[in-house]
């Protein structure tokens, strides 16, 4: 099963493309960031997003897509800032017919670490130890796809356990 794992935001969107096998082992495929420029308009920035993750989705044909999901408590147009990111790539994945799931920070850290309150650095340390990597992947956009990714991984393991039953 290919997962695609995604960091919304509106410079800089991670995203990450892993492969979990029948065995439950997991190998990241692709990962990197969209970059957009401060100088380009907000529905241009959209825009872009919009089309490389599609061209992403349709050259690696994920099976399913999960999206860290950000609450923001303080700065109002930084959380409508990323749900306009957020919204493109979940429109890339309808129109591409792949399925959306979509996690909290403290469900990821939860999945990867063991604990919701675990720092950032402890994440990226599991995400380079269990997908076996030279490094931490950066920008720490790429490392919270990566991380999302394999929060779904171990979700949908679980789930389909589940429902075995």
């Amino acid at each position: 099963m290919i997962i695609a794992g995604v960091d919304p935001g509106t410079a800089l969107t991670g995203y990450a493309f892993i492969l979990k096998s029948d065995f439950d082992e997991i190998k990241a495929i692709k990962y990197g960031c969209i970059r957009t420029d401060n100088g380009v308009s907000m529905p241009e920035r959209l825009q872009i997003i919009y089309r490389e993750f599609t061209k992403l989705i349709e050259y690696h044909h994920p099976d399913e897509i999960a999206i860290e999901r950000v609450f923001f408590n303080t700065n109002a147009k930084t959380a409508i800032m990323i749900g306009q990111a957020c919204g493109v790539v979940m429109l890339a994945a309808a129109e591409c017919g792949v399925k959306v799931k979509m996690y909290t920070p403290l469900e990821v850290k939860m999945a990867l670490v063991g604990y919701g309150r675990a720092h950032k650095r402890q994440v990226q340390r599991m995400v380079k130890q269990i997908l076996t990597l030279e490094d931490i992947p950066k920008p720490d956009d790429v490392a919270d796809a990566l991380a999302v990714a394999i929060c779904h991984a171990h979700s949908n393991n679980l789930t389909s356990r589940i429902e075995e039953k």
